[in-house]
């Protein structure tokens, strides 16, 4: 039996404003022990940033190496690894979302590609928290879906203080914790009830 369109379309569920934890089962290198926001997810695909993937890079090199005068205050954050998608290009997330030229609003949180927000950093005058990453993780049209199903990641509404208040090292276990589970708990073995 052939399902209607409409029928089809009701069935996805959008992971966006969740955390994805990485499962044990997870050994590559650069989602191993992860823990993902995910930005946007339709059924075209989704876009996510790595959270616990600090680089050597910090917010003040990024910014002199763009050319912007370097506010003190933000002069010891790091730039993080977002994934391994456009790793030559800066994503920003921010709070409160505020207006730039060219962001997603996620709720009171916002994505953001353009040079704008990192001026009004630079000054000062941008948005109070921020996290700032090279590259993206992306998945393809049902892909995410699929790893989903094969019980390659846990799902959790995000908590937006994790992203932005808490040591990049704790960032995994406390997604974890918003589903009452340690770290220890989970087994790489992946079953089907």
């Amino acid at each position: 039996m052939i399902e209607p369109e409409d029928k089809k379309a009701s069935e996805f569920v959008s992971l966006a404003n969740q955390f994805l934890m990485a499962m044990p089962s997870q050994t590559s290198d650069i989602f191993e022990g992860g823990v993902v926001y995910v930005c946007e997810h339709s059924e075209d695909g989704a876009l996510g940033l790595l959270l616990n993937r600090p680089t050597d890079l910090s917010v003040e090199q990024l910014l002199e190496r763009l050319e912007l005068e370097v506010n003190a205050d933000l002069a010891a954050q790091t730039v993080f690894y977002g994934g391994p998608v456009q790793t030559d290009r800066g994503f920003v997330l921010h709070h409160p979302a505020g207006h730039y030229r060219s962001s997603v609003v996620l709720g009171d949180m916002a994505l953001t590609t353009s040079r704008d927000v990192l001026e009004d950093l630079a000054r000062g005058e941008g948005p109070q928290q921020i996290f700032i990453t090279l590259g993206y993780a992306g998945w393809s049209a049902g892909q995410l879906e699929q790893e989903m199903a094969a019980n390659a990641w846990l799902n959790v509404g995000a908590d937006r203080n994790i992203i932005f208040n808490k040591r990049p090292a704790d960032r995994y276990t406390a997604a974890l914790a918003l589903l009452g589970i340690e770290p220890a708990a989970l087994s790489g073995d992946a079953g089907h009830a």
